[in-house]
């Protein structure tokens, strides 16, 4: 009888990614026991199979012989070293048979922690190739399974410390990326945010700042904090900007754009993102004086405050200021500026109609709501319209200031109801620095001023107009003709 010993050897699965190779050393530890036992006995023809077999030199023909040796010898005792060489020789060229013989080998050894990692790697896959967001969800939530059942395998007993720490550290990383990929699709981003910084921080340094998983994901941990509630916009432009840094054309461009749109979310405009750019150089986390050196923008009721002190005469403000304290500014605050309107008539020339009935008429009459095509004003009609205006129509309309609601609600009274059809307008708030974007490395992070818990929900502003009418433009008077007097002759 032949002796072979299936060592507890170093074997490395490259997987291409694409484009780029992400390289995971693992210890087949399978039949480490045959070396401790001094080796598995085989008969001649057996030992001549699997040797053959292991010898192949393309990864197809390796496949095959494996598979006809599995086929030949269904009880051989390295039965789980071959599958595992197997499956990593699938992972080649093969996806598909990968994960079946992943499948074979958990089976067989239900902790081995490689094909875990293969079964959470290339279902991860299949769910970036997916466009039904169902199956999408399905193979996100197949890879994020298998990645929670890889961390927590346990050490083979046959296997060194040394060797499945060597394993462990090649896949963890991307397990924990599996994890936050899968809560981040179920807008979970907490628990996004928990498993991207952990996989950062289990990464090598290289990948951190080479294109790739790693790298991609350190973007993804900043959408995390931009698309959480409230956004989280200073470890938004930290994450993001650190991507950035370092992805090439076209990611980086994308990358900066929502970078700097969080950045002048929380600072206010652009003004010292330069030096950003510059720490996330040799930082993966921000340092810990980062966020203290970053001065967030005016909150709304601090612009409320710098509006009511520097205005002697409220009532000079336009009507869109005025929206803004009465829906943002501190009680007596809004007061003040609901006081040099309350109970005096006006004309509102050009106010375009956004809906209306013959008894009441909403309108656009700031430039906001203007700009989103909502009402902002009500106006209930002194006397039933004989002709209702189309949405759309620019009208002239007088009126008495009678009353206001914010976000449906009278200050210091009961919710009010809105009058049919009416479309409130969008909350009014100061115009963002720009659109925002689209939403296509070691110690924790440092800790951030936590955004401003959300006030109860700030809606929109509706002024109340009463003893109301429509104001027809003047006919032009007619003109007067002179008849020419008859010359004499």
């Amino acid at each position: 009888m032949k002796k072979v010993v299936v060592a507890s050897l170093l074997a490395v699965a490259s997987i291409a990614l694409g484009g780029q190779t992400m390289v995971a050393q693992a210890p087949d530890n399978s039949g480490a026991s045959a070396q401790s036992s001094g080796g598995v006995q085989m008969s001649p023809a057996e030992y001549k199979a699997y040797n053959d077999a292991i010898s192949q030199t393309t990864p197809q023909t390796k496949a095959a012989a494996l598979e006809t040796y599995l086929t030949t010898y269904p009880q051989s005792a390295v039965k789980a070293a071959t599958l595992q060489t197997l499956m990593q020789t699938y992972s080649a060229f093969d996806p598909a048979k990968t994960l079946s013989t992943a499948d074979r080998l958990l089976q067989v050894q239900p902790d081995n922690l490689v094909a875990l990692f293969f079964e959470s790697y290339f279902r991860r896959q299949d769910a970036d190739k997916a466009t039904d967001p169902a199956a999408k969800q399905t193979a996100l939530d197949a890879s994020a399974g298998f990645a929670q059942k890889a961390l927590a395998a346990a050490k083979p007993a046959d296997m060194s410390e040394a060797d499945f720490q060597k394993v462990k550290t090649g896949v963890t990383p991307g397990l924990y990326g599996a994890i936050a990929e899968d809560a981040a699709n179920k807008k979970d981003m907490k628990t996004a945010i928990t498993n991207y910084t952990e996989e950062l921080k289990a990464a090598p340094p290289a990948a951190t700042t080479t294109p790739g998983p790693v790298l991609q994901d350190t973007y993804q941990l900043g959408l995390a904090y931009y698309q959480s509630t409230p956004p989280d916009y200073l470890n938004c432009t930290w994450f993001t900007s650190r991507a950035a840094a370092f992805a090439p054309e076209p990611y980086k461009t994308e990358f900066l754009k929502v970078a700097t749109y969080c950045y002048k979310k929380y600072h206010g405009n652009a003004d010292g993102y330069d030096a950003v750019t510059t720490a996330v150089q040799s930082n993966l986390f921000p340092p810990p004086t980062w966020a203290a050196s970053i001065k967030p923008a005016p909150s709304p009721a601090d612009i409320v405050a710098q509006v009511i002190a520097s205005t002697p005469d409220l009532s000079t403000l336009a009507i869109s200021d005025k929206e803004f304290i009465l829906q943002n500014g501190k009680p007596e605050d809004a007061a003040k500026v609901w006081d040099t309107i309350k109970g005096k008539s006006v004309q509102l020339p050009d106010v375009t109609v956004v809906a209306a009935t013959d008894t009441s008429i909403q309108a656009s009459v700031s430039d906001d709501a203007v700009t989103s095509k909502t009402a902002d004003f009500t106006f209930n009609m002194k006397e039933p319209l004989k002709t209702v205006p189309a949405p759309g129509t620019k009208v002239t309309l007088s009126g008495t200031y009678a009353s206001y609601t914010v976000g449906g609600v009278t200050p210091g009274g009961a919710a009010a109801t809105p009058a049919p059809g009416a479309a409130p307008a969008a909350a009014t708030t100061p115009a963002p620095a720009e659109a925002a974007p689209a939403t296509t490395t070691a110690p924790a992070p440092a800790a951030t001023p936590a955004p401003a818990a959300a006030p109860a929900a700030v809606g929109p502003v509706m002024i109340v107009m009463s003893d109301a009418a429509i104001v027809e433009p003047k006919k032009a008077a007619a003109p007067v003709h002179h008849h020419a007097a008859t010359r004499k002759r």
